[in-house]
């Protein structure tokens, strides 16, 4: 993925700033330029600092009618050329899930921030969960790919946000930065570079904007205004947008491409965090701000003479499969600890035969180190 370097939309330095502030700080030195949302606790902060922000930088914000019409804004300002994202919790993801599948197959660049909540349904507004790890990858329709990164801290918050948009723009794709309640409303401190690496989607005229002679290619994305005409549609279609509802070879193709755009590429998304794992005969994967306490209990349980250590996912789609597979080899057991009912030890399962045993903790309350450490002795 080539890169650029550009000068960030905050002067360099440190600051102290929440953590949904610092999302919004992300997007704007990522080059974002459109923001549509509606309201919603714990994401509504990142909207709020957008209204404040963009006017400085030349951008727009729009409130819209509800999370339907959000998506689809960003949408379409994504096909007019510009950097778009929203930001919402479960519910209003729930949405979006017709909306973010037509990205998918429109390969529209985008960012959706999700900022999890307690759930299921409303929930509870204000306390954290994890529970939305699973929808963003299987909860629109057919097969596909996306990115999904998962921050623990406020500079993750700005960090990440910065790479989801890069990965949106390089794979043509909807990326997420799934954050949860405590990492959103977190303050911490916050260091801002001078520049910032950042990756503009290719605009090259002439080539179709939906095919490429590889399996695995990402075609270039000319926009609306722009001299090209264009056809874009959410059903099955050739590479210049005409659709082929009855074609079976087309459909074949189309739908292998959008997955493998992104599977044969992982590596460049793929980022885990290892701490204390060198000689650990019990292992933990967590991830977000839940990975905080996992790392305080590896330090107690080591104090305790338990080799414990921590595999933190930073990436959580596409999966670190490959990291799971090799942390299962060296421990013999693994635990997750999770704000949910262990979606992501289930997944983990697929790939390794080592026990994996999960920690979930749904009742709105993030998982304290102490409570790690009872479940992994409870379970030796």
């Amino acid at each position: 993925m080539k890169l650029k370097k550009v000068k960030g939309a905050l002067d360099p330095g440190w600051y102290f700033m929440q953590g949904d502030e610092a999302c919004a700080e992300g997007a704007l030195a990522a080059g974002c330029r459109f923001y549509a949302g509606y309201p919603i606790t714990p994401a509504s902060e990142i909207m709020i600092r957008m209204v404040q922000r963009l006017p400085d930088v030349g951008g727009a914000f729009i409130q819209m009618e509800d999370e339907i019409g959000s998506i689809s804004a960003v949408i379409g300002a994504a096909w007019a050329g510009a950097k778009a994202m929203t930001a919402t919790s479960g519910p209003g993801l729930s949405l979006m899930i017709e909306a973010i599948g037509y990205a998918v197959i429109t390969e529209t660049p985008c960012l959706v921030v999700d900022v999890q909540r307690a759930g299921p349904s409303t929930g509870q507004a204000t306390r954290p969960g994890q529970g939305d790890m699973m929808m963003v990858k299987w909860g629109a329709h057919g097969d596909n790919e996306i990115v999904a990164l998962c921050p623990w801290s406020v500079q993750e918050m700005y960090d990440l946000t910065v790479k989801a948009f890069n990965f949106a723009e390089r794979f043509r794709v909807p990326a997420f930065l799934l954050a949860d309640e405590a990492v959103g409303h977190l303050r911490e401190t916050l260091v801002i570079q001078e520049t910032v690496e950042i990756f503009d989607r290719v605009k090259t005229p002439g080539p179709p904007p939906f095919g490429t002679e590889e399996i695995n290619g990402v075609p270039p994305m000319p926009a609306f205004g722009e001299g090209a005409n264009l056809l874009v549609t959410g059903s099955t279609h050739d590479p210049w947008g005409f659709r082929k509802t009855q074609d079976s070879a087309v459909q074949a193709r189309l739908t292998e491409r959008l997955v493998r755009k992104v599977r044969d590429f992982k590596s460049e998304v793929l980022e885990t965090d290892s701490h204390l794992l060198e000689d650990a005969e019990i292992g933990i994967v967590a991830y977000g701000f839940t990975a905080r306490a996992a790392l305080a209990a590896a330090k107690t349980l080591r104090a305790q003479g338990i080799k414990a250590g921590l595999l933190r996912l930073v990436s959580i789609w596409p999966f670190a499969d490959e990291a799971i597979s090799e942390l299962g080899k060296r421990c013999r057991k693994v635990f997750v600890p999770e704000m949910n009912k262990g979606q992501i030890a289930g997944e983990m399962a697929k790939y390794t035969s080592t026990p994996v045993i999960p920690l979930p903790k749904t009742n709105g309350e993030v998982i304290e180190p102490a409570e790690i450490v009872e479940g992994i002795r409870r379970n030796l």
